[in-house]
């Protein structure tokens, strides 16, 4: 049986390029890998081989996920297999794909199947499913964390590219710790709920799980997308975020942390912030109750209700079918008045202008995943209490209307992988990804288990409100004649990266200094060409674009990893005589040649 390859969209985009590797043989492989061991309990139903191999066979070659395998946790919908939550009794059978499904395969990606979780997406530890535990990748004693327990292991182990959980508690970020991976809880409403079964549905993300924080970052651009059929769908607005060369950390006090008496997450966080700050990142001290005070009133206050409302009647008739421990949580959840449910929203909204004090500080937060982990048996003797220790960093996010990246960031002395998570207001996911990055590289460049080494990764770190993202690919590159033009406007640098591969490059020989032409040409497949991307704040970009002189104009690039941003492009008519460059990636590397 031929071994799974790496599954990072990179290193698939790359084999498939050079046809080395075709999406039909990939399906294959991972059928014949999958049927070799026990369906469960990482996977609840597949996709039929065939059905997956008809999608690889008609898929465009130009889509952003052309032949990138996925997952989906059973608590979202697929048409054509049931959707169970992880309770067999509750199955039915969807006529319709969930809308995030729908946009993933118009992307090119393929489903290979539905995942295991806490039944009815309640709980974080992976051990509440009539299919059976999930268990962490690196050791079959400890949990794999939940509630998308399945989803973690399947991209873990080496099964998918990537897959999706829910979160609303944690569900997509303590998984993705337990098991070196990268999880993005994005923030509420940019990915549809519509076609998810709720959990609590005025919380609910859909989340991804991933290698990489690129890879996260080229899966959220293609799965989000405003839903007309999600009262809660919302689109992303200007954020204030910026992604500086120095971020300005916030982490708790060091009395205000809490590990459970776990020295071995202790030593790791505190690893974490000490290489952060040799980096030359600073460290700033928040007030951390005010965060943990929120956490508080998702489980232990009457925010729990929304889980009686989204399936509290199912459970009542059907105990018998549902864990024991969810079962409990549900049913004791129905106790709450809505006085009750409105003065938890007045202490809601006063903390969340208590944390707002923070931000002004801060640019990120960054706290450990979880405060420890756990054994199977030793939740199973104590579900409720140590399924609430592991929530102790994670609560709160999605009731404070903030969005967060889980980032593995090392090992235990036995080897069980400890993870951070990097949070930040709504709409920063740009920014936290391109932080989140950094991070991976230096402290766990291994994603999963010894899956898939990280790359550089072409992340677009976001422009501060105000400001604006452009590309810069010729004479205005660092060092080059026309940089100064940025740099008298105060522009600054956030990151080099690569074009999309559909663009071809000209050295445009008549101009003087010398300047390349940038064309996008629909179906063509390059290397991608080399692009600075600076901020320019937006009182000062018509001066710039005014002294752009012709054939060049300033419109809409496209970056690798699917994010558009304003950048230098040619007129068409200027290339007709001039030589092509494209094979040479960058115009430094022209400029090399004549030397």
């Amino acid at each position: 049986m031929m071994q799974i390859p790496d599954l990072s969209i990179q290193a698939l985009r790359a084999s498939y390029n050079s046809g080395s590797l075709t999406p039909a043989a990939l399906i294959n492989v991972i059928y014949d890998c999958i049927e070799s061991q026990p369906l469960q309990p990482v996977w609840i139903s597949l996709v039929p081989r065939a059905e997956a191999l008809a999608r690889a066979a008609n898929l465009n070659f130009d889509l952003p996920l052309f032949g990138i395998p996925f997952a989906i946790k059973d608590n979202i919908d697929f048409a054509g297999l049931p959707t169970t939550a992880g309770c067999p009794a509750f199955a039915y059978a969807p006529q319709q794909s969930a809308f995030v499904v729908n946009q993933l395969e118009k992307a090119g990606a393929i489903l290979i199947g539905k995942t295991n979780l806490d039944q009815f997406a309640t709980g974080l530890v992976g051990v509440r499913s009539p299919h059976g535990a999930c268990s962490s990748v690196f050791d079959s004693r400890y949990i794999s964390g939940g509630s998308s327990s399945g989803s973690a292991v399947a991209v873990a182990s080496g099964l998918v590219t990537f897959s999706l959980g829910t979160d609303t508690a944690g569900s997509g970020r303590v998984p993705a710790a337990f098991n070196n991976i990268v999880g993005l809880k994005p923030s509420r409403g940019l990915l549809s709920t519509s076609g998810v079964v709720p959990a609590c549905r005025s919380l609910d993300c859909v989340s991804i799980f991933a290698l990489s924080c690129g890879d996260a970052s080229a899966v959220f651009q293609a799965a989000k997308g405003v839903d007309a059929h999600d009262p809660f769908t919302r689109e992303a607005l200007p954020i204030s975020v910026a992604a500086p060369a120095a971020w300005r950390i916030g982490v708790p006090r060091f009395d205000q942390l809490e590990f459970f008496g776990d020295k071995e997450y202790k030593r790791l966080y505190a690893e974490t912030l000490s290489g952060l700050e040799k980096d030359g990142h600073a460290l700033v001290e928040i007030d951390f109750p005010p965060f943990s005070a929120a956490a508080q009133l998702l489980y232990a206050g009457p925010y729990v209700a929304e889980r009686f409302a989204a399936i509290g009647s199912f459970v009542k008739n059907h105990l018998a079918s549902v864990d024991p421990t969810v079962g409990s949580i549900v049913t004791a959840s129905e106790r709450w008045t809505a006085a009750e449910a409105y003065q938890a929203l007045y202490r809601l909204k006063a903390l969340t202008q208590e944390t707002a004090v923070a931000w002004k500080k801060i640019d990120v937060l960054l706290l450990p995943s979880t405060p420890t982990t756990y054994t199977i048996e030793e939740v199973l003797r104590d579900p409720v209490r140590l399924n609430s220790n592991l929530g102790y960093y994670t609560n709160f996010v999605n009731l404070l209307d903030l969005c967060g990246v889980a980032i593995p960031a090392g090992f235990t002395s036995a080897g069980l992988p400890f993870g951070v998570t990097a949070i930040g207001p709504a709409f920063a996911e740009s920014a936290l990804l391109g932080f989140g990055h950094s991070i991976q590289s230096s402290r766990a460049p291994v994603a999963g288990k010894g899956l898939s080494k990280i790359a550089d990764s072409p992340l677009l770190a976001s422009a501060p409100r105000g400001w604006i993202a452009l590309g810069v690919v010729g004479a205005h590159l660092s060092g080059q004649p026309l940089n100064y033009q940025l740099v008298e406007r105060g522009a600054k640098l956030l990151r080099t990266t690569k074009t999309a591969v559909d663009y071809k490059f000209y050295a445009l020989t008549n101009t003087k200094p010398a300047k390349p032409g940038l064309i996008r040409v629909p179906g063509f497949e390059g290397p991608g060409i080399e692009i600075e991307v600076w901020t320019i704040h937006e009182s000062q970009f018509g001066s710039f674009v005014a002294a752009v002189p012709p054939p060049l104009a300033i419109g809409t690039c496209a970056l690798a990893n699917g994010d558009s941003i304003k950048g230098f492009l040619c007129e068409p008519y200027a290339v007709g005589s001039m030589p092509e460059i494209t094979h040479l990636g960058s115009w430094r590397s022209y400029l090399k040649t004549l030397k």
